[in-house]
């Protein structure tokens, strides 16, 4: 029998597990400050009615190339875009501009309800900044993007059009195994919504540009999640790639998208393609 709440357990098997949320805070605050001080970030900009539709925008430094949006991760139960902003640090520096959304959290939402809240979040986001539009998400993030280029995704094909490529890090792209973990309690995932809101399940758009990428040294579930949505998808024609980053974990996966010329943020802006 598997254990399946402790197959999916990070901060349990991560060494200082707790002590990683205080510091994404800080690092998060300190680069909003800087970009709000060089008049470069726009907070809690509305994209619907509930208190947590909301996203931050922040610019480089002159035109924008293109639109990142990136969706952060938390088992859907979790976090919102204060913790994250620093991570759009190497996209901005590599002239992209970045939309961080929050999103309603289980149980007050199901999953298929912020699908439709993160589809409305890159909506409202996309006519603010002109060029194609990447998208990228963690954990339930990956989740979440990779969901926008399904066949069935509540997004508008002008939106669509703009969508160049979509990066899960660490994503969770089955979601039937997690009908067996302690956070379904308050997930309410059930059969219907795992077939209706699991990416592996679906169809992709055709010709779809996904990556997937998971630290190395990540849970075996994660692995597999990993790499099950790159092997099902190629087989259904979309442009997949897998990364596995060394010395990686699922909680400092993410890190790379500090640094302009880490393998993580060339690989969400495509370059080297």
């Amino acid at each position: 029998m598997i254990d399946w709440t402790d197959a999916y357990n990070n901060m349990g098997h991560i060494p200082g597990g707790p002590d990683y949320p205080p510091r994404w805070m800080a690092k998060a605050a300190a680069f909003r400050e800087a970009m709000l001080a060089g008049g470069r970030a726009e907070l809690d900009i509305p994209y619907g009615e509930k208190p947590r539709n909301r996203f931050d925008l922040f610019r480089p430094e002159s035109a924008a190339k293109g639109l990142l949006v990136f969706v952060h991760g938390g088992w859907w139960i979790a976090f919102d875009k204060s913790v994250w902003s620093h991570l759009a640090q190497g996209a901005v520096a590599a002239g992209w501009a970045v939309a961080i959304p929050s999103y309603t959290l289980a149980p007050e939402a199901r999953i298929g309800e912020i699908t439709r809240e993160i589809a409305q979040a890159i909506t409202v986001a996309a006519p603010r900044i002109g060029g194609p539009i990447l998208l990228a998400g963690h954990s339930a993030g990956g989740h979440l993007v990779t969901r926008m280029v399904c066949r069935d995704a509540p997004l508008s094909e002008a939106v669509l059009a703009r969508i160049r490529r979509v990066t899960s890090i660490s994503g969770l792209h089955d979601l039937r195994p997690l009908m067996k973990i302690a956070a379904n309690e308050k997930l309410r995932i059930d059969a219907a919504e795992a077939q209706a809101e699991s990416p592996a399940l679906l169809e992709p758009l055709p010709d779809a540009r996904v990556a997937c990428a998971v630290g190395a040294e990540e849970r075996p579930e994660f692995l597999r999640q990993n790499d099950l949505l790159t092997n099902i998808w190629f087989g259904l024609e979309a442009r997949t790639s897998s990364l596995h980053i060394p010395e990686c974990h699922h909680f400092n996966v993410v890190d790379g998208m500090k640094d302009r010329d880490s393998r993580l943020t060339r690989l969400i802006l495509g370059e080297g393609e």
